[in-house]
């Protein structure tokens, strides 16, 4: 007999409904990185559950929860909430499949995304609460969120696990910065964002900031301007301050990290932010919001500097340009505290909580 938690070659689904949609997203990117860890691992990782490699659910009618429609597995991993995800917890719980519902997605985080996710999210709070609860075991990226949505409450034991980071995808970064800098005009000390232009990851802090000093601003990353768009992302977008540039997306996100001297996230919610972990990675100098998410994981004056007020972000950037030995010390702790979220051991973490339910 196994001990718990020992795993012999069982068929997992690692299931990302919406894939193309989501390609540029940090769902996608923790998804990349659960299938990568668990590549060195045991376990045999399916992606889709479509026996035809088509949507069940878009057929419609009693076929939808028909087997024949399901590849088979041992264990169904689902990263996201939609129909699709509903028809394979559906089908797993009928067939007493082990399922895992991985919640990247809570109420707190979809505020000030899009245009009307305010008014959408206590709808979304009651359905997140139904869907979660479905499952054997929620994993989350973190304690903060193991908290929120215990405070749902959902009916379902909560795992925290890290996203990780992909270290080898971010290799050779340096030899960028030339390139990008003169692509963007980004001179001296450049404080810098990456990932979606959304407010609730601090896009009018980040912007008043850039207005109260003389640093250049760079945002990496997509930014909706069309009518889906939040106001508040039009408005800056579409004029943004002198020193600010958005620079849409970018072929290799390596130049972001390349380009930048100081990374800036002011982020309002996180479940715990891919993008930081990409940043101290690189060995950059941290500045971060004072949120629970990011005194879960990180150590202010050790790997990041943890600022509360305008006037303390501003302090910090004063800071930084004025000590470079801070802004290296900074960046050699981030890098230790990167290796701690290895993928490695994500992939021992998931072949754990695999092996506790099949």
């Amino acid at each position: 007999m196994r001990a718990a938690g020992e795993y012999c070659g069982v068929r997992v689904l690692n299931y990302l409904e919406l894939a193309d949609q989501l390609d540029r997203s940090g769902i996608a990117t923790s998804v990349d990185h659960q299938r990568q860890a668990l590549a060195d691992t045991d376990v045999d990782v399916v992606a889709t559950p479509w026996a035809d490699d088509h949507p069940a659910w878009a057929l419609g009618g009693k076929a939808v929860f028909d087997d024949p429609v399901f590849k088979s597995c041992d264990l169904a991993h689902c990263n996201m909430i939609g129909p699709g995800s509903v028809a394979v917890a559906r089908h797993a719980k009928r067939n007493d499949i082990p399922l895992v519902l991985h919640a990247h997605v809570t109420r707190e985080d979809f505020k000030e995304s899009f245009r009307g996710s305010n008014l959408v999210a206590p709808a979304l709070g009651t359905y997140l609460k139904w869907f979660y609860s479905q499952a054997d075991t929620v994993l989350c990226p973190s304690e903060y969120t193991k908290g929120v949505l215990e405070s749902y409450p959902i009916d379902a034991p909560v795992e925290p696990v890290t996203n990780g980071i992909d270290t080898a995808s971010l290799e050779g970064f340096e030899s960028f910065r030339t390139e990008y800098r003169q692509r963007y005009g980004l001179d001296g000390m450049a404080v810098f964002a990456v990932g979606s232009v959304f407010e609730r990851k601090g896009l009018t802090q980040f912007c008043e900031l850039a207005q109260q000093t003389d640093y250049d601003f760079a945002w990496f990353g997509t930014y909706d301007d069309g009518p889906h768009g939040s106001e508040t992302v039009r408005k800056w977008t579409a004029n943004p301050p002198e020193n600010v540039t958005f620079t849409g997306w970018v072929e290799d996100i390596r130049g972001a990290y390349a380009a930048g001297d100081v990374f800036l996230f002011p982020s309002k919610v996180e479940n715990q932010g891919i993008v930081v972990l990409e940043a101290m990675a690189c060995g950059k100098a941290v500045v971060l919001s004072d949120i629970p998410v990011f005194r879960e994981y990180y150590e202010d004056g050790h790997d990041c500097l943890i600022c509360s007020t305008e006037a303390e972000f501003r302090e910090a950037l004063e800071r930084l340009e004025a000590n470079p030995d801070l802004r290296e010390r900074l960046g050699e702790n981030a890098r230790e505290t990167a290796a701690e979220h290895s993928l490695e051991r994500v992939g021992e973490r998931l072949r754990s909580i695999y092996g506790e339910l099949v």
